[in-house]
């Protein structure tokens, strides 16, 4: 049953991957393990769970073995490949020059280094209930109480008051970003950059009131490091 009125979603998959080395020397960050799973499939079998029809994928370090694994796995969900064949092109970048796969409908933008699984359901649900239901609404982010976070050194991105991300008090910020935001086409009008991160997406959204955001309930496992890695696959997982 479809759960989610996105039909399509991004995975940003194009990144070095140097926090995991010498593990990404040779193998691209989306297609390591996390048990029986990849991240990379991990993902993608979210955004199956979830009712997505359609996902985008950008590649650049080590593309080729990202394309070919894709090609050779059977996923439940078309999928389009975005090669930055000539440079990186960050986050924000990235989205941009993909954006032609999303017409003018929002779509959902997914890390494959967070460890996703059916618990992010109903938490989806309420992203999209928030963004639809406010039409001032141009990007929702999941985010989560650094507490939470598996990995204890981080700092936190944002703070949130009355469900608009906020970054007063930079020293004081309580949420991290999860990984998972529901944004409009729309919200990229006006930037002609090549490279840039989402960050400068959010930053105008925020100066305008115009970046939401819904608080996660579940213990927050993400790929962070080398160190983090090695001990997240001592963790049974369960789907």
């Amino acid at each position: 049953m479809k759960a989610t009125k996105a039909k399509k979603a991004m995975i940003l998959a194009a990144g070095f991957g140097k926090r995991i080395l010498p593990l990404t020397l040779k193998c691209p960050k989306p297609l390591l393990k996390i048990g029986n799973e990849t991240l990379l499939s991990n993902s993608l079998k979210f955004l199956e769970l979830v009712g997505i029809e359609q996902a985008v994928i950008n590649v650049h370090y080590l593309g080729a073995q990202i394309v070919d694994y894709i090609n050779k796995k059977k996923f439940n969900l078309t999928i389009n490949v975005v090669e930055e064949k000539d440079k990186i092109l960050d986050t924000g970048g990235g989205v941009l020059n993909a954006i032609q796969y999303f017409s003018n409908e929002p779509f959902l933008i997914l890390n494959p280094d967070t460890i996703w699984n059916s618990h992010y359901l109903e938490e989806l649900k309420l992203m999209e209930k928030n963004f639809f239901e406010n039409k001032k609404n141009k990007c929702s982010l999941l985010v989560v109480n650094k507490t939470k976070s598996f990995d204890k050194s981080y700092k936190g991105d944002f703070n949130l008051e009355n469900n608009l991300i906020i970054r007063k008090d930079r020293d004081n910020l309580n949420y991290i970003y999860t990984g998972l935001q529901i944004i409009k086409p729309k919200a990229f009008s006006g930037f002609d950059a090549k490279v840039f991160s989402i960050n400068k997406i959010w930053d105008r959204l925020i100066k305008s009131n115009e970046l939401y955001g819904i608080e996660s309930n579940i213990d927050f496992f993400h790929v962070s490091n080398l160190d983090i890695y090695k001990n997240l696959l001592e963790i049974k997982f369960k789907r």
